[in-house]
């Protein structure tokens, strides 16, 4: 875990949305750069705590956080908290992953373009001397749920935000959590300043089976001990971007003398990739299941065997 937002908020793994935000608005005030003596040092400061409160106070987000020490908006696996910022246009629209180095890459904490932004979700305002006043309106937030399915074929939405209707096509292979900002879709802001952003979350239905990380899948498959122990063709869920529901069911060749809890992998066959071509991995565990009650006959065949 490359940052502890409970250590940065000085909040317990346990605390409650309550206590974060209470906590957030105490240091928020006491780091904010219009009123400290060290600018330089508390804006990095302030942008820091406000990276930790857009974490923690998203239920998604920090449940990520909390089973995986970080939060996987669609960056390939093995890579740390918003792992490298990555984008790509699409109409009016942009599409972006965050970054853990926001001033490299232009990008601040989960897609907010100005770290301020956050403050001024919770305060109203975006500074106390003056000196950042509102450079335009308020950004608006939307959710939009899309299917298994419709995550990895890609579809076009049509959504009304803030008097505006909004045709958003989201690509092949997004991830949950991914978020889309609409430049100027915002609020109104005050005179002579810019509209505010628009960002619209993406959020995916599950699959019963099919877990996605990053670009690969991983699922679990039962089978029985004689298959393990004379081997077997099994059919099995995995991606496919031309059904209709993104899935349908390949075989999977289970070799004899197959052990618990082996893990098959099938290169190519995960989740469109993004940014890029290709597709990542599919990675199947096996599970034996192993009979706890057997006839008279089952026995004597197994002992004969044992002998």
């Amino acid at each position: 875990m490359s940052k502890n937002y409970y250590e940065i908020l000085g909040v317990p793994k346990s605390a409650p949305i309550e206590d974060i935000k209470k906590a957030y608005k105490e240091l928020a005030k006491e780091h904010h750069p219009d009123v400290a003596k060290d600018k330089t040092a508390a804006e990095k400061r302030f942008k820091e705590i406000n990276e930790a409160y857009h974490i923690l106070s998203d239920p998604e987000k920090r449940k990520m956080y909390d089973q995986f020490g970080r939060v996987d908006t669609g960056a390939g696996g093995g890579q740390g908290p918003f792992a490298g910022t990555q984008g790509s246009a699409w109409g009016p629209f942009t599409w972006s992953y965050a970054s853990s180095e926001p001033e490299a890459n232009g990008v601040d904490f989960g897609n907010f373009t100005d770290p301020f932004d956050i403050f001024e979700e919770v305060f109203g305002f975006r500074g106390f001397s003056g000196a950042r006043k509102p450079r335009k309106g308020r950004n608006s937030y939307y959710s939009l749920e899309i299917s298994f399915g419709e995550s990895i074929k890609g579809v076009e939405k049509r959504i009304q935000a803030n008097g505006n209707t909004l045709n958003i096509k989201i690509p092949a292979g997004v991830s949950n959590g991914t978020e889309i900002r609409y430049a100027g879709y915002g609020e109104a802001g005050p005179p002579n300043t810019e509209r505010g952003d628009l960002f619209i979350t993406i959020k995916v239905k599950p699959h019963h089976k099919l877990t996605i990380q990053g670009d690969d899948v991983f699922s679990m498959e039962t089978i029985s001990f004689i298959q393990a122990i004379l081997g077997d063709s099994i059919n099995i869920d995995a991606l496919d971007p031309s059904s209709e529901t993104g899935v349908s069911q390949i075989k999977l060749k289970i070799p004899s003398g197959t052990q618990p809890n082996t893990q098959f992998r099938l290169k190519g066959k995960g989740k469109p990739r993004m940014r890029g071509f290709g597709r990542g991995d599919h990675y199947i565990q096996i599970v034996v299941n192993i009979p706890t009650r057997l006839s008279r006959q089952q026995k004597n065949l197994l002992e004969d065997f044992r002998n």
